[in-house]
């Protein structure tokens, strides 16, 4: 009998799987197929679970399908059968396994189901310091009427409508971001590593409208980036990290940025070189730093970020949403379809490349 297993239970309230879940993916699964449904609770934070339960691994040995929060090496060993695996996180980092880089299963992520809260946060994080929020809070946590920093000559404050927004990283999270922001007003400028596939489109429509050819210029490779770097007055990160990216905003990046650039970081704390990042806050050449990731999470209790004043820390919760459930099982439920007719899967993971 044909096998798929759900190993989404989660230990953290906000990603507690309903009950509905399993059920609508029963209703696409021919009759003459299992679905089982794991009751153990995983962690599927960051890059999701490292390790999987023996049950599990048993159940996973005649599957076809796994469905978790990342993809465990060892669950590729187990499962012989294995077509398709699929993950409900984002980041693939931690499941490209020898293993998995070996295998021919089909790989698939949950990029983009993510974005519309994380895009949300971001656009929090630039008004954040646009509008001198940061300031009101000292000024607040002084008891101080502290008008001075808003009406200065030099005063920081400025208006998306009049700005350029630069995100390194165009995939769903990145097109979100732009789509917020563009509704504001800005100017948008985008970098990605390559252009779109043959008979996509990096424009393409993504949740909530249409296209945004008309409000987003997006340029590729270290062209791209570049340009994002020198242009901007905000950029934001939604890269995955790879080889490629990791360390890529360093000195020589902070430097190539505008004079009060702000820099949000929604991706992955390794994309930054944190201790140029400090020297650049500390300095005022960056005006601030809206951070959900860092190199090391949990953020340790002495790293400077946490007294900097032009630091916004957020512990890694860029995506939490009560909306996460409807989307990603709308994704599941697709790709079941997809992989029952024999039909490419959408987010297939590119395991060269790293997402």
């Amino acid at each position: 009998m044909p096998r798929a297993v759900l190993d989404m239970a989660d230990l953290r309230p906000i990603w507690a799987m309903p009950d509905w879940v399993p059920q609508r993916i029963r209703e696409v699964l021919p009759a003459d197929w299992d679905l089982y449904v794991s009751s153990e609770q995983r962690d599927g934070s960051g890059d999701g679970v490292v390790r999987a339960g023996p049950e599990v691994l048993e159940a996973v040995s005649e599957a076809q399908i796994y469905l978790g929060w990342g993809i465990p090496g060892s669950i590729i060993e187990a499962g012989g059968d294995l077509e398709w695996v699929h993950t409900a996180v984002a980041g693939v980092g931690g499941s490209l396994s020898s293993a998995m880089l070996e295998s021919r299963v089909v790989f698939t992520n949950s990029a983009g189901i993510h974005a519309p809260p994380m895009a949300e946060t971001v656009l929090g994080m630039i008004l954040h310091f646009a509008r001198g929020l940061d300031l009101a809070a000292e000024g607040q946590r002084r008891g101080e009427w502290w008008q001075d920093p808003f009406v200065s000559g030099d005063t920081p404050l400025f208006e998306l409508a009049d700005s350029t927004v630069g995100i390194v990283g165009f995939g769903g999270i990145g097109r979100e971001v732009a789509r917020r922001v563009a509704a504001l007003g800005a100017r948008v400028v985008a970098s990605k590593r390559t252009p779109a596939r043959e008979g996509a489109d990096d424009l393409e429509a993504v949740a909530g409208g249409g296209r945004l050819g008309d409000h987003v210029d997006v340029g590729h490779g270290r062209e791209g980036l570049d340009r994002v770097l020198r242009e901007s007055d905000v950029v934001v990160l939604s890269a995955p990290e790879t080889d490629e990216t990791r360390g890529m905003i360093d000195a020589d990046a902070l430097v190539r940025m505008k004079d009060g650039v702000i820099l949000v970081n929604v991706a992955r704390g390794k994309l930054i070189d944190e201790k140029a990042l400090e020297r650049a806050l500390r300095s005022g050449r960056v005006r601030g730093a809206g951070l959900d990731v860092f190199a090391r999470e949990p953020l340790p209790e002495d790293h400077p970020f946490w007294s900097l004043p032009n630091v916004l820390v957020t512990p890694h919760v860029s995506a939490v949403t009560d909306g996460f459930w409807e989307r990603e099982t709308a994704l599941i439920v697709e790709n079941v379809g997809r992989y029952l007719a024999g039909e490419p899967l959408r987010n297939t993971v590119d395991k060269a490349a790293g997402y």
